[in-house]
């Protein structure tokens, strides 16, 4: 029988606001399938990361599903790379990513990359000023995309890196490579960006009003014994960096409802919906609100259908914000639970 884990990135709200978020929602299907999920009820299955961490929770539950985690971002470099169809057999890669840091009053902040809408004509202009510089330090400078390079730095295989989305949006301080070769890599970074900033890429970005491509981000340092394990035979809607994981996954797929991921009868699937992810980076809760609605549309109502009739056997919600991870696992006999009443209060608590 069919089982899926859905993975929902920041489907929990801020506490400060969550009231008032829930109250809006109009999702029977998601109260349901929630209330009635054995979680909800002996409140098992939940995480709260304290402190400092150089990843999201939905990007730590990633790495440790895959086999890919620690106290660093992901180790996912060589995978991406693989996705892209380039091959690393030796070394330490990072992922490289051009990105756009901001001044605010006395900090820097890194803007999240997604919202730079980079041509493949300005990335690759970028990509050879970067891969002369990189080469004259001996590190060879891969592309991938518009979005992703790669660089070989075996010497710092100990250095401790953020995911952008972890760090984006922050004073970016405490979030910049640390240990041994951060000297070194500030060094060539500082380097890059002093070449970029007068580039005519730039020049005429900022001309019609887009951000500067001003720095650059390393993260995801793997070697090629770290490649992501499989423990699901399908994934579904891995995109941007997470392609990393579905690559090693032997089928993976878009799927733009349950429906449709169904059809695909996975003994065991991994859906990743991250439609709610940008809209709470960027606090924009009225676009969440419309989101979590289509989720409730296209996922939540038609896989409570598929538990009816029989097209599903176990499903398990793995929602998070930046400090949170929750899993809601249903199965059907937890859903005949019906003196239950469907609440949306788990996210909540």
């Amino acid at each position: 029988m069919n089982q899926l884990d859905i993975l929902l990135p920041f489907a929990i709200p801020p506490a400060e606001i969550s009231a008032d978020l829930l109250r809006e929602l109009k999702t029977p299907a998601l109260a349901r399938l929630l209330s009635r999920s054995k979680s909800s009820r002996h409140g098992a299955l939940r995480e709260t990361f304290e402190g400092f961490h150089r990843a999201l929770p939905h990007e730590i539950w990633l790495a440790r599903t895959f086999g890919v985690g620690g106290e660093s971002s992901p180790r996912i470099a060589h995978a991406l790379m693989q996705s892209f169809g380039l091959q690393a057999d030796e070394g330490t890669w990072f992922a490289l990513q051009p990105v756009h840091i901001h001044v605010a009053r006395d900090h820097l902040v890194l803007t999240d990359p997604q919202q730079l809408s980079i041509s493949e004509n300005e990335a690759q202009a970028l990509y050879a000023v970067a891969h002369d510089l990189f080469g004259e330090t001996g590190k060879p400078l891969l592309y991938g995309n518009t979005n992703i390079w790669f660089v070989r730095a075996d010497e710092w295989s100990q250095l401790q890196t953020s995911t952008p989305d972890a760090a984006g949006g922050r004073n970016i301080d405490i979030w910049m490579p640390a240990g041994p070769g951060e000297r070194n890599w500030r060094k060539i970074q500082n380097e890059v960006q002093m070449h970029w900033f007068s580039h005519t890429v730039n020049a005429e970005r900022e001309a019609r009003g887009a951000k500067p491509i001003n720095s650059i981000w390393l993260w995801g340092g793997s070697d090629i014994a770290e490649l992501p394990r499989a423990p699901y035979t399908n994934a579904f809607n891995f995109d941007g960096w997470t392609k990393a994981f579905a690559t090693r996954i032997g089928r993976h797929s878009h799927a733009d409802s349950a429906a449709t991921a169904l059809a695909e009868t996975p003994q065991h699937g991994l859906v990743y919906l991250d439609t709610l992810l940008e809209p709470a980076l960027s606090n924009d809760w009225a676009r969440w609100l419309s989101a979590m609605q289509a989720l409730e549309a296209n996922w939540f109502a038609p896989l409570l259908d598929a538990f009816k009739t029989g097209r599903l056997s176990g499903l398990t919600l793995i929602a998070s914000d930046d400090a949170h991870l929750r899993q809601f696992a249903v199965n059907r006999s937890s859903l005949r639970k019906f003196w239950i009443t469907p609440s949306l209060a788990p996210l909540a608590s």
